[in-house]
């Protein structure tokens, strides 16, 4: 696909988003479109964080990947971190260990083989501010050549839509619906159909452990006891249909 017809399809569906699950959709879009297999949306980690999943709002990594990143404490020691600080524009790399020569950043070598045993060679990320003063991130992981210029820029304007439009969806959605996080709702909404947590974990890619996980938050979320009393209460307060 050409890059002019890639950004007005995508662009186009950004603009027509009315839920934060739609922008979602569409960051997956992004990340296939330019090539890559995940994306995530976090906020950005101040020098007293340790752990990653805390601060991840929206992604399509694999919960094993994020596990045994978090279990061996790589974000403080993540090359990405201190350059995303003073960046306003998409930063790409290549991941690198230290013994290999080439340009920054440079990985310690377990998180370049935790990121290479993923087939996650190639990323690109972009630092965002939020409408409250928030900082945030979305980031693209996956294996590929680095960027071109051109290719950067235009997904530097992608990622920038989808956050505004996402942060601008997220200050309008109802006190309620901000208690759920969108993988929850999507989970959810799924339940409400009547899936089971296996067959909803075959259509969003996900583990049954995880959309359990998910569901059990919710369910703690809104203060009831089990997945029907859940549903009932989405469907009362409006979350879902």
């Amino acid at each position: 696909m050409i890059t002019l017809e890639r950004q007005s399809l995508i662009s186009k569906h950004l603009s027509s988003a009315e839920t934060q699950a739609e922008v979602v959709t569409a960051l997956s879009r992004i990340a296939y479109h330019f090539g890559f297999t995940y994306f995530t949306l976090a906020n950005a980690p101040v020098s007293t964080d340790n752990l990653l999943e805390p601060l991840i709002v929206e992604t399509t990594l694999p919960i094993d990947y994020i596990r045994t990143f978090d279990e061996n404490r790589f974000l403080p020691i993540c090359p990405l971190v201190p350059l995303m600080k003073n960046m306003v524009l998409p930063l790409c790399w290549m991941c690198r260990p230290p013994d290999v020569e080439g340009g920054p950043p440079q990985f310690p070598a377990a998180l370049c083989n935790l990121l290479l045993d993923h087939n996650m060679s190639t990323g690109v990320a972009m630092p965002l501010q939020s409408s409250d003063g928030s900082s945030y991130f979305i980031r693209l992981d996956g294996a590929r050549p680095l960027l071109t210029l051109p290719e950067l820029n235009e997904v530097g304007m992608l990622l920038l839509q989808a956050f505004t439009v996402y942060d601008r969806l997220r200050r309008e959605a109802p006190a309620t619906a901000k208690l759920l996080s969108i993988r929850e709702l999507e989970v959810l909404r799924w339940t409400s159909q009547g899936k089971t947590s296996s067959e909803i974990a075959r259509i969003l890619s996900l583990s049954d452990h995880t959309v359990n996980a998910y569901l059990n938050k919710a369910i703690k979320k809104l203060d009831c006891v089990n997945r029907t009393q859940l549903v009932a209460k989405a469907i009362r307060l409006r979350l879902i249909n």
